[in-house]
């Protein structure tokens, strides 16, 4: 059967840092930085990791998709909160996949997220069962840097294998090339980069040429029948100075997305192809390029199934629902480049008991509550008696996922006093569609927002606290409130009755 994409999802963080603002504090030091200080950036939250925006990006490409469940899961990065605890087999465990999955995380070039992706596509033939190819990135950047400029965090997941593709995979190579570009060495928190014009007449524009025609001549694919070429390139123009070489037509280049997310390290290949497939038309040829010491190619056909796939989150929706943020002031503190007085209510010890932990993953991390077999009752979290006091069963209870609920705000409040990386802190009741409810963290809210009671809510997984003296993370589920369509009007509680 043909091998290629079954499905996509994709994941952009709310706030876009503008530029100007960047620009703004560092014009002084380096008034050269004004060309750069055009557009937004996609800037994650405090309590947004790679691991959290990698669950949304794959929750999305598996959203609607019930056919045969993924054999693997392949997660690509080169900014990893744990670099010795598989992050894959968090991102896993917090959707629930089946126990006999196989997890892998692959780093180490900015070309990771396209690899995991050829990975993916070799092992799903193999398996004959779907793989999950995801990329997530949160690059850190050095104040008044190039980089803090041009990148941006995001994720991106597909879903391959055989069956009925939305895109057929033609054809795919790889060339390794010790071409470094950048680095970041085993010490040092931040890239070193190089001159960027020998970057692009050496890299660039020699590497990827040569990779490209030899994956269009290997198909036998003319360079003219490309529609959509996707090169994660930040450099202004880069991407029409490849295609030139190869023959493709200019109007082949895809938005290479700088300007309104930035540029998302090793998930910006799969960012920019989830991104050409929301807009592909059946018989099109999207041509991916992935860079970073050697270049990864890979040639998709998109079939009539592409179609059907237009309502997927993916990365538009993203792009839609950017919120501006001109808080320079905030990424600094919020990313750890700037040393912050954080107050005594921030001295606590958070040690992670890593016994508990374990043995309430399930409810922390895969957010599992309980369903009654008595009366009915859900609940969270799940305990040994039921909760309705006209029942109280024993016993009686099995598992209820929760965390893809839909659900309400019953009430809420913010909190100036209590310690937060990113204050207020703002939590309240939430109440889930066919019952349980739990008193939640909220995130994502905009500045100074007075929420309303009613307000559709939906559970996203976070970063709950972070361990700063060991350096461990525990995550956990918040409510943030659903953004409506465009055009679609807000339910309030009113209308729910």
């Amino acid at each position: 059967m043909t091998v290629g994409i079954l499905s996509y999802g994709g994941y952009l963080p709310k706030a876009r840092l503008d530029r100007g603002a960047i620009y703004a504090a560092h014009a002084w030091f380096n008034p050269g930085l004004r060309g750069l200080a055009k557009g937004e950036r996609a800037l994650a939250n405090w309590d947004e990791d790679v691991v959290t925006m990698a669950v949304e990006a794959v929750a999305a490409c598996l959203e609607g998709y019930e056919e045969t469940a993924p054999a693997a899961l392949y997660l690509a990065s080169t900014s990893f909160p744990f670099r010795d605890r598989q992050n894959a087999g968090i991102v896993a465990d917090a959707l629930t996949l089946p126990r006999g999955l196989t997890t892998l995380d692959l780093g180490g070039s900015q070309r990771a997220g396209s690899s995991a992706l050829l990975s993916a596509l070799a092992a799903a033939r193999g398996l004959g069962a779907p793989v999950l190819a995801a990329a997530s990135e949160k690059r850190p950047a050095k104040p008044a840097s190039t980089l803090e400029f041009t990148v941006g965090d995001g994720a991106a997941a597909l879903l391959v294998g055989e069956g009925p593709v939305l895109a057929e995979y033609v054809g795919g190579l790889t060339h390794a090339v010790d071409f470094v570009d950048h680095f970041r060495g085993e010490r040092d928190p931040f890239d070193y980069t190089w001159e960027e014009r020998w970057v692009r007449d050496e890299g660039y524009l020699k590497l990827v040429p040569a990779a490209v025609t030899e994956l269009l001549e290997g198909q036998g694919v003319a360079p003219a029948e490309i529609a959509r070429f996707c090169f994660p390139a930040a450099m202004a123009n880069v991407g029409k100075g490849v295609a030139r070489a190869v023959g493709l037509p200019e109007t082949s280049v895809a938005d290479n997305l700088v300007a309104t997310c930035g540029e998302t390290g090793a998930a910006h290949p799969l960012v920019m192809l989830v991104h050409a497939l929301e807009t592909a038309a059946p018989g099109d040829l999207i041509l991916a390029v992935g860079f970073g010491q050697g270049v990864d190619a890979l040639l998709f056909r998109a079939t009539d199934a592409i179609l059907d796939a237009r309502g997927r989150t993916g990365v538009a929706a993203h792009l839609a629902r950017g919120r501006a943020d001109a808080r320079y002031s905030r990424y600094l503190a919020i990313n750890d480049l700037a040393t912050m007085e954080r107050g005594i209510r921030a001295e606590v010890d958070k040690q992670t008991k890593l016994s508990t932990h374990y043995r309430t993953k399930s409810m922390t991390q895969g957010m599992i509550g309980g369903a009654c077999t008595r009366c009915g009752t859900k609940q969270f979290p799940k305990s040994r008696i039921c909760v309705n006091p006209n029942c109280n069963a024993v016993d009686a209870q099995v598992d209820e996922p929760f965390s893809r609920k839909a659900a309400t705000l019953n009430s809420w409040t913010r909190d100036q006093l209590t310690f937060s990386p990113d204050p207020p802190t703002y939590f309240g009741m939430v109440q889930f569609e066919g019952g349980g409810r739990l008193m939640s963290d909220l995130t994502d809210i905009a500045p100074g927002a007075e929420l309303e009671v009613g307000t559709p809510m939906k559970m996203v997984f976070r970063i709950k606290d972070h361990d700063a003296l060991r350096d461990f993370r525990r995550y956990f589920w918040k409510a943030t409130p659903v953004e409506p369509a465009a055009g679609t009007p807000v339910p309030t509680a009113a209308a729910a009755e």
